[in-house]
């Protein structure tokens, strides 16, 4: 493990320990029992990037419990969700923004939340020859709608969403097109149509985008020549035969460990002066995987990643592509937001007014995984809608993933996860 990794990982769980102290988060706290007010002594990135991670892994648990995803695979960027909705959440007040701060573990402190903001995405747009990592704040608001000006100039200096005028009252497809078109670009054509047909209306005021994008080579790249055909345990209990692609000779050194439950295996990606990243893989044990996703936590992730060495792996992994889409706002509902989507909802600080409310809140990610590296992208839209509107040496460790697991990608430089995601068959998408 490299030392900036290390010193992130220490700074975590140091901050996880302030947190805790300060009354602000922990693994086990819910919501209501949390404050949101950060420690002064905690850094901006920092905060923000542990705020980002708990989401992530709670958003995960509430994906994998909801029933009808038992058997599906999951991917998403919890950076891309999180960063539409600091934005939206900049416009809140009340209860609307208090439960919205809980859900993605926001600091009250405005000041906390729009440096942290500021910094990570100045780093991941930093530029790399090594990789394509970038990621893009939008808005898009009706022309005629009278915005408050310290709104939008938040929201482009904290978070580099500048506004664009469309006409959603006289052409509401055609500004959804236009809002598509965006994505599209700032995803390498990876994700398309993320917002579908009827989701704009003439009542729709304001879109908020996020788009994340990262394609990577393998520091070490797999051959396609030794990959073969066999067999994948699938979620469901049945065993379908999938190319797994193998690293085994003597170079194949990676950042591992291993517990009585699972093994953890990092693969990092080609780097040069830009970020460090790498994928980090739980593999359960005798195909455990809903007792790792019940147990998984800030703490426990933080802990593996501290017992990473590097060593020797004898490595098989899956070549797969997925593409997943979600229509968020049922499940930030019951995530404990449920105001932001009622004519209760109060968005003043965007207009001065309490006519408007969250419609919908989509998400779209892309990930394909081969011998040469990774491709991934995400996007999300909140959709703002005004009043009137009806919501709807040892022993050489093998590394067999034939089985469910889960996986992260993540900049290993600040801890901050990426994207997150869930493989339980490779071959569906």
């Amino acid at each position: 493990m490299n030392h900036a990794t290390m010193t992130i990982l220490a700074l975590v769980s140091l901050l996880m320990a302030i947190l805790a102290l300060a009354g602000c988060t922990s693994p086990g706290i819910t919501p209501e029992q949390r404050s949101p007010s950060p420690s002064p002594t905690v850094e901006n990135e920092a905060y923000v990037v542990l705020a980002n991670n708990q989401f992530a892994l709670d958003l995960y648990k509430n994906l994998a419990g909801d029933q009808a995803n038992s058997r599906e695979n999951l991917f998403f960027s919890p950076f891309s969700i999180s960063s539409a909705m600091a934005i939206a959440c900049e416009g809140a007040r009340g209860d609307t923004a208090r439960e919205i701060r809980e859900v993605f573990f926001f600091p009250e402190n405005t000041a906390v939340m729009r440096g942290g903001y500021e910094e990570l995405i100045s780093g991941i747009n930093s530029g790399s020859s090594a990789y394509s990592l970038n990621a893009a704040n939008a808005l898009f608001a009706e022309q005629t709608y009278p915005f408050r000006p310290d709104y939008i100039a938040v929201a482009s200096q904290s978070y580099g969403a500048k506004a664009t005028n469309l006409d959603f009252i006289n052409n509401p497809d055609n500004s959804r097109l236009t809002i598509n078109r965006w994505i599209e670009e700032q995803t390498n054509d990876k994700i398309k149509d993320l917002i579908p047909p009827g989701s704009i209306t003439p009542l729709t005021r304001l879109v908020i985008t996020n788009a994340v994008y990262f394609k990577g080579n393998w520091q070490k790249q797999f051959d396609e020549n030794e990959t073969t055909m066999e067999d994948f345990q699938n979620g469901d209990g049945t065993a379908i035969r999938v190319p797994i692609m193998q690293r085994t000779d003597k170079s194949a050194t990676y950042g591992y460990t291993e517990t009585a439950d699972l093994q953890v295996l990092r693969m990092p990606y080609e780097s040069d002066t830009g970020k460090s990243l790498s994928m980090l893989v739980l593999l359960p044990r005798d195909d455990a995987l809903s007792t790792i996703e019940q147990s998984l936590t800030i703490d426990t992730l933080t802990g593996l990643q501290q017992n990473l060495t590097e060593k020797r792996v004898m490595v098989y992994f899956p070549r797969f592509t997925m593409e997943t889409k979600y229509f968020l706002p049922r499940t930030l509902s019951a995530m404990g937001m449920p105001t932001a989507f009622t004519t209760n909802a109060d968005f003043s600080g965007m207009d001065g007014t309490r006519d408007l409310l969250v419609t919908d809140v989509i998400h779209q990610a892309f990930i394909d995984v081969n011998e040469e590296g990774t491709e991934a992208a995400a996007a999300t839209a909140v959709i703002i809608g005004g009043r009137g509107y009806t919501p709807v040496e040892e022993p050489v460790p093998v590394f067999r993933a034939d089985h469910p697991f889960i996986f992260f990608i993540q900049d290993d430089e600040t801890g901050l996860i990426l994207f997150m995601g869930r493989v339980m068959s490779p071959t569906a998408t």
